[in-house]
């Protein structure tokens, strides 16, 4: 894969609904962490048979959220798959316009915000097998800001700028050998609005 793009906004219900199945999101979630595997792998990895995620990561080849890879062994059986991009961004304003839009939306923001909800309510189960340096190092934050939506689309853009030089930056060490007492990190911000 060469000049893939960044983030990959989607703006289609079809393409909302194919990642929005719990196993799917699962998946991609998972080849953005490895950037290559085979559906045994990932199998392995999610507990399910390997033919139901072979069809799952079908689906999401289908509308181009993921793709073949390179082969990385000699057996020609398998199927080595990676993500289409950086990553996936979803908006808002590209489903306001019809309720069934707006509704598919809905399902996927929650989807995708429980399956982050399981995801650090595992680390805090696990906070005791990590060291004093990881607990140290981890983050729970909650800010309470008054600002215009300007000022919130400007923080969301600074934000996203510095994880992504962050991800930049770790890709390029682990890629020159430097793995030493790295891990996979889950980085999650939410900016809305709301009322007292």
């Amino acid at each position: 894969m060469t000049d893939r793009d960044r983030d990959r906004r989607i703006k289609d219900v079809g393409t909302l609904k194919a990642i929005a199945h719990p196993l799917r999101a699962q998946l991609y979630r998972l080849l953005i962490i490895t950037q290559v595997a085979t559906a045994s792998q990932l199998a392995d990895q999610v507990d399910e048979a390997v033919s139901l995620v072979s069809y799952h990561l079908r689906k999401l080849a289908e509308h181009g959220l993921i793709e073949e890879a390179e082969p990385r062994s000699g057996d020609g059986r398998e199927r080595w798959w990676q993500p289409a991009s950086d990553g996936l961004s979803v908006h808002d304003e590209d489903f306001r316009d019809a309720p069934e839009k707006a509704a598919a939306h809905t399902a996927a923001s929650r989807l995708f915000f429980d399956q982050r909800i399981d995801m650090y309510r595992r680390y805090i189960d696990e906070r005791a097998h990590w060291s004093d340096e990881w607990t140290s190092a981890a983050d729970n934050s909650e800010w309470l800001l008054r600002l215009t939506p300007d000022e919130l689309s400007e923080l969301s853009k600074e934000l996203g700028d510095a994880v992504r030089r962050y991800q930049e930056d770790s890709r390029a060490a682990v890629a020159a050998g430097d793995t030493e007492g790295r891990e996979n990190v889950a980085v999650h911000t939410y900016g809305f609005p709301f009322r007292v």
